[in-house]
């Protein structure tokens, strides 16, 4: 090896490079053979570095009321989110990142940054992280694994944007309602997410690895090309007809203000105490557009499950005024309110009294946590429906506590106001998906299509042991 002075000398010096030279049999001799370098590849680099979104293409079905996943490119930049404090989730999230990049190198993992601190070393290959705000312009696909709390994370990550990527969730939580799928599952799980589209088949992954064969293309697909990185994918069969399903999941839109009707959205601050303990990012300057007094317009946030608002320690019933579209319903006399999705509907809302709702139906709910009046029974409105929740003068509490998703909180007082409404979904200009969160349904196994590819009803009836018999073990 030679001297660190004479490598600098002849610039072979340079980070993340280890230079390995064969030995010389004499000064005046010529090498044996040419320097090879290595690069170091256990690192941390900045998720600028990666290549811009992939917006996916969502498609309807006469057949189906879930949508089809349709990639115009493959996926590259995939953001892996394992559930915090579980070593076993974390190690299985390094598996997983280890396989895909072993079948297929052309993709880029992303993780959060107290996440890529704990993985970066058991993975021989660079990874990527940012902070929050920079991941909407770079992320292609999220993968979970975790419980619904995981999933509730990932997607408080884009809570500002209306465009969310596609998630693939592995259930390895507590409950895993929302989860689809098995981590067993993975390799057939990824196979399907990442050839979604492509009009590729290929053997079984059972099978001997073969070389890919372009299927025939449909009718509204004649004439597209076959990208160029999906022209060698070896593995599980897929094709055309069995692109990944996508269950679209509603969200909230909300809202606070404070008594002079300025939205403080901004002051919303994170719940989990392993999270920093930051406010919002701002609204980029060419992204606000000012309202009629002029003021700078901030984003809404988004909330999957619900927005709820409660009397917390305060020894006092909360007593809140509810408007829906602008006229007064009622004033709610309870330990707090929640207005949920229908995702929600199995969460906090249940646990209240809540109906259950199918995570399709478009819908509102409005729940009272213990009311005082027996009347009081939880509501269903339009999704469109907008909903105020103000702090009436009543209130003998000088602060409740509004809790989004449970991961952002706010104080409210007298004068101030949240105003809530459901987000409406639908296709964008250039042919994208704007509103809601694409959720990968679990496929049969046995890849008929046409058996039930909603898994709704198994998890009410497998998780949630709906109408269990009373007594039975």
């Amino acid at each position: 090896m030679l001297h660190s002075s004479v490598l600098a000398r002849f610039g072979l010096l340079h980070r993340g490079l280890y230079i390995r030279q064969a030995k010389v049999p004499s000064s005046s001799q010529p090498l044996a053979r040419p320097f090879s370098a290595t690069v170091c590849l256990r690192e941390i680099r900045d998720v600028a570095q990666l290549p811009p979104r992939v917006q996916p293409k969502y498609k309807g079905s006469s057949t189906s009321s879930l949508l089809s996943l349709q990639w115009p490119e493959p996926p590259r930049n995939v953001l892996i989110i394992p559930k915090f404090h579980a070593p076993q989730v974390t190690s299985s999230a390094v598996t997983f990142a280890k396989y895909v990049h072993n079948e297929y190198p052309n993709v880029n993992f992303v993780f959060e940054r107290r996440v890529a601190a704990q993985v970066h070393e058991s993975l021989p290959f660079p990874i990527y992280t940012a902070d929050p705000s920079a991941l909407h312009d770079k992320i292609d696909l999220v993968t979970t694994l975790g419980g619904d709390g995981t999933i509730l994370r990932a997607a408080s990550l884009f809570s500002l944007h209306s465009s969310v990527p596609p998630m693939l969730s592995f259930s390895m939580g507590s409950l895993g309602f929302l989860g689809e799928w098995k981590f067993e599952e993975y390799k057939r799980a990824w196979r399907q997410v990442y050839m979604s589209g492509s009009r590729v088949a290929v053997t079984d992954l059972q099978d001997p690895h073969t070389q890919a064969a372009v299927n025939r293309p449909s009718d509204d697909e004649e004439g597209l090309p076959l990208h160029d990185a999906w022209s060698h994918i070896r593995g599980k069969s897929m094709g055309h007809t069995r692109s990944s399903k996508v269950l679209l999941r509603h969200r909230l839109k909300v809202g606070v203000y404070d008594a002079d009707g300025v939205n403080i959205n901004g002051q919303l601050m994170p719940t989990s105490t392993a999270e920093p303990q930051q406010l919002l990012p701002p609204t980029p300057p060419e992204l606000q557009t000012p309202t009629k007094r002029g003021e700078p317009m901030t984003k809404a946030f988004h909330a999957i499950n619900e927005l709820v608002i409660h009397r917390g320690p305060n020894p006092h019933l909360a007593i809140i005024d509810i408007y829906v579209n602008g006229r007064f319903l009622t004033e709610a006399v309870a330990d707090g309110i929640l207005v949920s999705t229908p995702t929600g509907s199995t969460a906090y809302s249940l646990s209240a009294g809540g109906s259950i709702m199918h995570p399709l139906v478009k819908t509102l709910l409005i729940t009272p946590i213990c009311a005082r009046s027996l009347s009081f029974r939880p509501l269903g409105l339009p999704l469109n429906s907008r909903v105020v929740l103000k702090l009436s003068e009543k209130n003998r509490g000088r602060e409740l506590e509004v809790s989004i998703d449970g991961k952002r909180k706010t104080g409210v007082t007298i004068g101030m106001e949240i105003r809530v409404e459901g987000e409406m979904v639908g296709r964008t200009p250039n042919g994208g998906w704007a509103g809601g969160v694409p959720c990968v349904i679990r496929s049969p196994a046995n890849g008929n299509s046409a058996e039930d590819d909603d898994g709704w009803v198994g998890g009410l009836n497998g998780l949630l042991k709906f109408n269990y018999p009373f007594g039975d073990t």
